[in-house]
């Protein structure tokens, strides 16, 4: 009799610790295949999530049950990283302290502040219209003396490491204080030797990173528009022109070719019929061409043209009779190619 009592004690312990064994290798053990990326939204309840997990994991019946005995009953939306190797309570941990991990976004130039929205709405979860909102919000422009033009230059296009979950106020909170941070003591200094404010820099930058996108050239034109504004000279920007014509036909607008009834357009932004910089950005300009106008290079040039010898590049010129010899020669050139507009 004892001895078939140790035999049933002794299979009933086997069953226990294999029951047990089972249960802590759900709990505790291997579930996550591979390293996969997940995305909790705002809506997604828990039975959501847990599908969203099973196409991911060995051991999935589980998630529930370890969610169910934290007594969690929301889980935080964030942008998780599902390592392989991770159990589910080490999921359910994670998510039960929102433990997301954070990504890098990142931007170039963008003409306008609504498509730099859409650029940065692609890659978290908050919406362009709210990041609108957040950089055209009243009182933030006026804290910081900026306009809903002209806040576009606090976005200096570079990457960042933000939360995917990051709300549209502090996104923008966070781009004004790499802002701020970008503009250290070299670069006041050099903007103050020039006798212009950041936003005058960043203005005249803008143009500079619409006229040549090579970085090589960019110093070159930053001397030519500085050598006109210290002359009193208008500074005839085509860039500008075009801003003004989009401002009035629309962003989508093609402009391949600038027209002498163009010239006429009544806009602060046509810098052929006003004087001085235009009243705010035209574009983002990147880190170079900022760079560019606090480090330009001095020369005696007032005049630019496409170099039709080395496209990409440009001809300057110190006289109007050599600069119209060749404002000609890229006049023709285009009238032959069709480029009518």
């Amino acid at each position: 009799m004892k001895n078939k009592l140790s035999i049933v004690a002794g299979i009933v312990l086997v069953i226990l610790s294999v029951i047990s064994y089972t249960y802590y290798q759900n709990i505790f053990g291997s579930a996550i295949k591979e390293d996969t990326i997940l995305f909790v939204y705002a809506d997604n309840d828990l039975n959501d999530i847990n599908k969203k997990i099973t196409q991911y994991s060995n051991k999935p019946d589980y998630f529930l049950w370890v969610v169910s005995k934290k007594n969690i009953k929301k889980i935080k939306p964030g942008r998780y990283i599902l390592k392989k190797g991770m159990s589910n309570n080490d999921i359910v941990n994670m998510f039960r302290i929102g433990d997301q991990t954070a990504l890098t976004i990142s931007f170039n130039n963008q003409d306008t502040l609504e498509k730099f929205a859409g650029r940065i709405a692609k890659q978290i979860a908050t919406d362009s219209i709210t990041i609108l909102t957040s950089f055209k919000d009243k009182k933030f422009l006026q804290e910081n003396n900026l306009t809903a033009k002209s806040v576009l230059q606090i976005c200096i296009p570079n990457s960042y490491q933000f939360y995917w979950t990051v709300s549209g106020d502090q996104f923008r909170d966070k781009l004004l204080q790499e802002y701020k941070r970008f503009w250290n003591k070299d670069r006041l200094e050099k903007a103050e030797v020039l006798g212009m404010s950041i936003s005058e820099v960043i203005t005249l930058a803008s143009i500079v990173q619409k006229e040549t996108a090579k970085n090589i050239e960019r110093p070159i034109v930053a001397g030519l528009y500085l050598n006109r504004l210290k002359n009193g000279w208008p500074l005839q920007a085509d860039p500008t022109v075009i801003y003004a014509i989009k401002e009035l036909k629309g962003q989508n607008y093609v402009v391949k070719r600038v027209l002498n009834k163009d010239l006429e357009i009544d806009s602060p932004y046509n810098t052929y019929k006003y004087r001085g910089l235009p009243p705010s950005l035209i574009s983002m300009p990147d880190i170079n061409a900022i760079d560019a106008v606090l480090n330009y290079t001095k020369h005696n040039y007032y005049y630019m043209c496409v170099d039709l010898t080395n496209f990409g590049y440009h001809k300057f010129a110190s006289k109007l009779s050599e600069h119209n010899k060749n404002a000609r020669e890229y006049q023709r050139w285009l009238s032959k190619n069709g480029v009518n507009r």
